[in-house]
């Protein structure tokens, strides 16, 4: 049964995209100011900002303003949730893959050793 959760969906979507998935990847070393975020991007301060702003709005990542510096930092709640979703997955299909294994392995020995 497909079960929608909203906040799982905006995740994976702002996840589907490279520069975001680059940005996290930075932010889960430490917080860092947009500026630090946008160093190594081949794209302008504005592009950056929007990027971030899908990043917030999925609850990935936070940022707070003090001054002029706006430093943002990855929310571990929201990684957490996604984690989970993908290791029920995964564990569904060990699972499955478990119990083909023990039924080709009474299939083999039943071969081998006809009653």
């Amino acid at each position: 049964m497909l079960q929608h959760q909203p906040s799982l969906d905006l995740a994976f979507r702002a996840l589907s995209d490279p520069t975001r998935r680059a940005m996290v990847e930075r932010l889960s070393r430490g917080p860092a100011s947009v500026s630090e975020l946008a160093a190594p991007l081949p794209m302008s301060m504005s592009a950056v900002v929007q990027h971030l702003k899908i990043l917030e709005a999925s609850g990935l990542v936070a940022s707070e303003k003090t001054g002029r510096i706006r430093t943002c930092r990855v929310d571990p709640r929201a990684l957490g949730a996604a984690e989970r979703w993908i290791n029920d997955r995964r564990q569904t299909v060990e699972r499955s893959l478990d119990r083909l294994g023990a039924f080709l392995d009474e299939t083999r020995d039943e071969e081998e050793f006809p009653k």
